[in-house]
């Protein structure tokens, strides 16, 4: 779907054929929140649900855009020197890319992209790094390099922190270009190692959107990020991922109350990462169910990223799952999307808890969805 609709777009928009057609897909993280720019540990597993750039190469030396998902929204800069600030959101991700590709060397003298996706935005399901991981890689295809997935996300993540100005870390980029099917990763985010965790047969995903939108371009995100860095200095240690809960315990006198609570969910949400690997592999749902919901608790209470509409979206979910599995708040807070794991025949019971017993702040249903793992980028 989302594959025609950008290839329609290019057509309208550009007069010809694309040249190729890239899919990136969303993510959820099941466990591991805001330690992936702390050098931890993530647990995320690529969704199916994608963003499509249909691509072809220009003899201008322009990057032109459109976005079939904003009303065929356009943005046109040159190649060599045109990415300052765009009118339209969406589009500084897309000049972002483009700007580090060219310094890397790894994009065309020019090109046309058509954007169409079906990530809901703002969701925590993470459509940014979606859009700069398939215009990464459309990028680099049309100018003849094939990149590999480790740089091409750590050049998107570049993107989104020096052009976009959200000081994210690297979870949603790598999950974007190199998911597998039918598993999660354990992504060691310092060194960049990543171990596949298969997801059990007979559990679901589930998704739920609270109906609160976030944005993370600046704001609580960034903040959140300086006082873990502040933390770190306090301790002597390069990132938070090098303390464990006895030292954090002992050595915090002296380190603001507020920035200690930071610190706590960090060194705590690791270890959770860790053992919920474990508890996967080994299909453990009851026991992934109890590391969630000690994560959301961590993330309310410690880190304050949850908001009153996911806390309520959370603890439905979590009474219609019961001890058999566990939900939690996903992405990087403020808002978005609640993450369930539950036993296959019980994902129809807890959809319909949800649809019955939450409702977001203006009055409307939660979306809800039921995902399926997918692989990372590649040719749609």
């Amino acid at each position: 779907m989302n594959a025609a609709r950008a290839a329609a777009a290019y057509r309208r928009q550009f007069g010809s054929e694309p040249a190729l057609l890239v899919r990136a897909p969303g993510r959820v993280n099941l466990i591991g929140e805001h330690t992936d720019y702390n050098d931890g540990f993530v647990l995320p597993c690529a969704i199916d649900r994608d963003t499509v750039v249909a691509a072809g190469l220009a003899d201008d030396g322009r990057l032109r855009s459109v976005a079939a998902d904003f009303a065929g929204e356009d943005d046109d800069c040159n190649m060599s020197s045109g990415f300052a600030a765009a009118r339209h959101g969406w589009a500084d991700y897309v000049r972002g890319v483009a700007a580090v590709l060219c310094e890397a060397g790894l994009a065309p003298g020019g090109a046309r992209l058509a954007i169409a996706g079906n990530v809901p935005l703002g969701s925590g399901l993470s459509s940014s790094a979606s859009l700069e991981i398939a215009v990464g890689s459309a990028l680099a295809r049309l100018g003849g390099s094939e990149i590999d997935p480790d740089r091409l996300a750590q050049l998107a993540q570049r993107a989104e922190n020096e052009h976009v100005g959200c000081q994210c870390g690297i979870m949603d980029q790598m999950i974007a270009a190199r998911g597998i099917a039918g598993h999660a990763l354990l992504i060691d985010c310092r060194s960049l190692v990543c171990r596949a965790v298969p997801l059990p047969s007979d559990a679901a995903v589930i998704i739920a959107h609270s109906g609160v939108r976030h944005a993370h371009a600046g704001g609580e995100y960034n903040d959140r990020r300086r006082q873990c860095e502040d933390a770190a200095r306090h301790f002597g240690v390069a990132a938070l991922r090098d303390l464990d809960l006895t030292t954090l315990e002992r050595g915090g006198a002296g380190l603001d109350p507020v920035v200690l609570r930071r610190a706590r969910h960090v060194v705590t949400e690791n270890a959770r990462a860790l053992a919920a690997a474990d508890a996967l592999a080994a299909g453990d749902l009851p026991a992934m169910g109890e590391l969630m919901a000690a994560s959301h608790l961590s993330m309310r209470d410690d880190f304050e990223i949850t908001v009153p509409a996911v806390d309520e979206l959370v603890a439905v979910m979590q009474a219609a799952i019961g001890p058999a599995g566990g939900a939690r708040m996903t992405g990087g807070g403020f808002g978005g999307c609640a993450v369930g794991l539950v036993p296959r025949d019980r994902a129809d019971a807890v959809c319909n808890a949800i649809a019955q017993g939450y409702r977001a702040p203006d009055g409307s249903a939660a979306e809800v969805f039921v995902c399926s793992a997918t692989g990372g980028v590649s040719l749609a």
